[in-house]
C-alpha cells in the first residue's frame, strides 16, 4: 500500500466546470458538498484506503525560525496557502492508477445548482511511497 495526498485547491489549478465559488453557494448545496465528502470518506473507510481528511479554515501565517527568541509571524508577499488550499485527504492504496481512480470520484462533489464540480485535484505520492523516489532521511 501507499500512501497519497488528494490536495483540493481554491485557485491555482485549472477552472473547474461548475466554478461558482464556495461562498456563493446556498446552505443546503454546502450541506451536499460535505455530506459527498463524508460519504466518500466513509465507502474508503471500509475498504481500508481512507487515511485522513480535513477542510482548511481560510486563516494561517507564515511562520519561520529567524535565530534567538520566538519566531516571527509574516504575511507575504508570496502565495498563501489560505487561499490556495481549501483541503486536503489522505489515502492508502495499492496503486497509483487507485490513487487516480479515486481523485477523480472526489472531484464528482455537487456543487453550486447540485450539479458535480468536476474540479481538478493534486495527487501526489508520500516520499518514500512511489517507486521512483529514493529513501530520504531528515535530521
Amino acid at each position: 500500500m501507499a500512501k497519497y495526498l488528494l490536495l483540493k485547491h481554491y485557485r491555482g489549478a485549472p477552472a473547474s466546470v461548475n466554478d461558482a465559488p464556495m461562498d456563493q453557494w446556498t446552505p443546503e448545496e454546502i450541506s451536499a458538498h460535505v455530506q459527498y465528502m463524508n460519504d466518500f470518506a466513509a465507502r474508503l473507510e471500509k475498504t481500508g484506503e481512507f487515511v485522513d481528511s480535513q477542510a482548511l479554515a481560510p486563516e494561517g501565517s507564515w511562520v519561520r525560525y529567524d535565530g534567538e527568541g520566538r519566531p516571527p509571524v509574516t504575511d507575504g508577499p508570496f502565495a498563501e496557502t489560505k487561499d490556495l488550499i481549501a483541503g486536503w485527504m489522505v489515502i492508502d492504496v495499492d496503486s497509483h492508477e487507485r490513487a487516480v481512480e479515486l481523485a477523480g470520484e472526489l472531484s464528482a462533489a455537487p456543487g453550486a445548482g447540485g450539479k458535480p464540480i468536476h474540479e481538478w485535484l493534486e495527487v501526489r505520492p508520500f516520499l518514500g511511497a512511489h517507486p521512483s523516489t529514493t529513501e530520504c532521511t531528515f535530521k
